[in-house]
This record gives C-alpha cells, structure tokens and sequence, in this order.
C-alpha cells in the first residue's frame, strides 16, 4: 500500500482588523499562519470600510506567503476555511 496523502486546509480570519491566511492538515498541524494588521492613527478607531479595503489590499499576498511557507500549492488544498463571524461585515466579505 502507497503513502497517505495528507489532507490540507487553507483558513481566513478577517473579522476585525487583522487579515490573517493560514494552512494547517488534519491532524492539526500548522503549516503556515500569515497575518497583517490594519493600524489606524492614535486616538482613531479603525472603520469597516477602511478595514476591508486594507485586508483586499492584503489577502492575496497572504495567500502566496502562506503556500511558500508551508511549501505546498494551490493543488495541494483540499478545502477552504474562512471566519463567517461574528465579526465587522465588510472585512468578513472580503475574509468569505
């Protein structure tokens, strides 16, 4: 009998300020987890539609970042995992 393959999911986590893509397999181990965080001036809260612009900006990135790390491809996944809140609507409708 041949070697098991692997099963390798992608995760979003987007519901607030941080834009985060990360690759784990199914027994829980950690391939990749890749984060960037939307930073506003001091004194001023962060807005949705500005939070969801910033993580556009970065999800894709994020995702190239997170296959190089964890050395896998696109072909590689076996499923998509994404943060359906709770959570801010607009950066969640980037995250899904």
């Amino acid at each position: 009998m041949g070697e098991q393959r692997r099963l390798i999911a992608l995760g979003f986590e987007g519901s607030a300020n941080k834009i985060a893509v990360g690759a784990v397999t199914l027994d829980g181990s950690i391939l990749s987890n890749q984060r960037h965080t939307y930073i506003t001036p001091p004194r001023q809260g962060f807005l949705p539609r500005e939070t969801a612009q910033h993580h556009l900006q970065h999800v894709l990135p994020l995702v190239k970042l997170a296959l190089k790390e964890a050395q896998i491809t696109p072909d590689d996944i076996d499923c998509l995992c994404y943060t359906k809140g709770p959570g801010m609507g607009a950066p969640l409708q980037v995250n899904s």
